[in-house]
Order: structure tokens, then C-alpha cells, then sequence
């Protein structure tokens, strides 16, 4: 069974949501906000440095899609380790000791090249003014990003970013560490939005490497400006926030605390739309 979308049951929008997706390579299918770009409810600008992904995201992108080929990072320049699995490339170095533990791991983070490249930091590229929605995937260099991005942070309302909980790479920050930093910039942890584990070798679930069991590795963390300060969101905020948690992760409850709130200021009836459309029967 499939929801409408927040548009359909509220009747309400808070306008086109900007997201920025900072390590936008294709290889785990669909990102959350694909609903809402294919609606015309979302425009994106994404960053993609490497040149065979970047191209891929060109040959399909919509009108409401622009892909920049930097680096994001602190500004600075770094040694981008190129490895035998795209997904794994990353401007850390891969911690062979912390891979052997798991299956496949030292061969998909096996590096094969390292070149000099210069970053970026989001907070002087114009492109991600104003973004609604900021969402991360590049291998363990997500909190740098953050460090350079207070602005974007000052505008956004959800934060979606891979996090670590054990060192892939060396020096990596870990989960506790990027929950820490947003935490000081008004949001708190939402939600995981998925969790990954992995069998640590030699013990292999149903002859798959990809299988998990015990150990927690990495997940998608959902992060949104504080639920228990609603005074410190825009009545735009509030609107775009709901949206967002609707269409791109199921968080009806928060979707409709938001909108409740929207309610309370201009007199509206939103959140009563809302709810009825949520209980609506439908055919499974």
C-alpha cells in the first residue's frame, strides 16, 4: 500500500524544496527525494567529481537536476584515493586492518590510483544557496563538509548523511562525532534510514557477502532541525519540513506535529487534512 504524496492529502505547498546531494553517484539506486523531483516538487544540484559517474547522472537528468563536477570538502587540497569499487573512492585512506575484518572489503577498498584534487567548500558555491534538503554520501569526509557548510545548515531543515560506526578509513570520524557537531547546529538525530551490517569473516549468511548479522557498520542518518523547538522553524520551514518527511522518509507523526504547528500560527486546518487523509481505506 502506497500513501498520496504530501501535496495530495494536505492541499498544501511550500513551494519547489531544494536539494543539494553531495556525492550524488547513481549506484544505490534511487535517492529518497525521487518522488518529489519527478512531481516537479523538488529541484536538485548535485556533486559528483568522478567523471564516469558525473556523466551518468547527465545522460538522465530532468530539467530541474544541474550536476557540478567538484569536490566538496574544506577548501583545501587532498589526495582522493581511487579505488577498486567506485562506492569506496574516497579523499580518506581505506584502513585495510578494519576491512579484512568483513567479506569483500579488501578487495572492493584495494586502491588502484591516488590523485591530487582540489575541494570546495559548499558554503562559496552559490549553486547551494538555499537549500532545503542536504544530503551526503561520500565515503567518510561528510563531517568536513559540515564543518565548511554553516550556512547551508543555517537554511536547511533534514540532513541526511552516511555514517560510519567503525573506521572504514583511517582518521574517519564516526557517527558519535558527526551526531555531536549537527547537535550543536540545532538538529537532532531522526531517524536511520537504512541500517547496514555485515557477518564478520569467516562466518558467510547464506554464501553472501553482503549479507548482514551482528555488526552494525554503517547507516543513513536522518538528522531534522529540532522537533522540540518548532519556534526556531519559518512558517516556510515548518511546511517544507513536513513535506520532506512525508514523501521522502514516512515520518507522518513528525509530518504532522509540523504541520500542527503551521495550524496554531495562521489558523489553518491543515494538520486535520493531514490525519484524515492518513486514515483513508485503501486497497492493499
Amino acid at each position: 500500500m502506497s500513501l498520496p504524496g504530501f501535496r495530495a492529502l494536505t492541499g498544501a505547498s511550500p513551494g519547489r524544496i531544494r536539494v543539494v546531494d553531495i556525492g550524488a553517484n547513481p549506484i544505490d539506486g534511487e535517492p529518497p527525494y525521487a518522488g518529489m523531483l519527478r512531481a516537479g516538487e523538488a529541484e536538485v544540484v548535485g556533486f559528483e567529481p568522478n567523471p564516469a559517474a558525473l556523466a551518468a547522472l547527465e545522460a538522465r537528468r530532468g530539467p530541474l537536476e544541474r550536476y557540478l563536477p567538484h569536490a566538496v570538502g574544506d577548501g583545501r587540497r587532498h589526495r582522493l584515493h581511487l579505488c577498486q569499487a567506485p562506492g569506496m573512492t574516497s579523499l580518506l585512506e581505506p584502513d585495510p586492518q578494519v576491512l579484512s575484518l568483513f567479506h569483500g572489503f579488501p578487495d572492493w577498498g584495494r586502491v588502484l590510483a591516488v590523485e591530487e584534487v582540489g575541494t570546495v567548500r559548499l558554503d562559496d558555491v552559490p549553486e547551494a544557496a538555499g537549500v532545503d534538503l542536504l544530503k551526503l554520501d561520500i565515503q567518510g569526509a561528510e563531517l568536513m563538509v559540515l564543518q565548511h557548510a554553516r550556512a547551508r545548515l543555517a537554511e536547511a531543515v533534514v540532513v541526511q548523511a552516511e555514517v560510519e560506526f567503525l573506521p572504514l578509513y583511517r582518521d574517519q570520524p564516526l557517527f558519535s562525532e558527526l551526531e555531536l557537531y549537527l547537535r550543536g547546529r540545532g538538529y537532532r538525530l531522526h531517524r536511520f534510514f537504512p541500517e547496514v551490517s555485515r557477518s564478520f569473516s569467516p562466518v558467510l549468511v547464506d554464501n553472501n557477502p553482503y549479507a548482514g548479522l551482528s555488526q552494525l557498520v554503517w547507516a543513513d542518518a536522518v538528522f531534522v532541525r529540532d522537533l522540540t523547538r518548532l519556534d526556531r522553524f519559518s512558517d516556510r520551514q515548518l511546511l517544507v519540513a513536513a513535506a520532506i518527511l512525508h514523501d521522502c522518509y514516512g515520518s507522518f507523526d513528525a509530518a504532522y506535529r509540523l504541520l500542527a504547528e503551521h495550524d496554531r500560527r495562521r489558523g489553518g486546518a491543515l494538520a486535520a487534512a493531514y490525519l484524515a487523509g492518513l486514515q483513508q481505506p485503501r486497497a492493499a
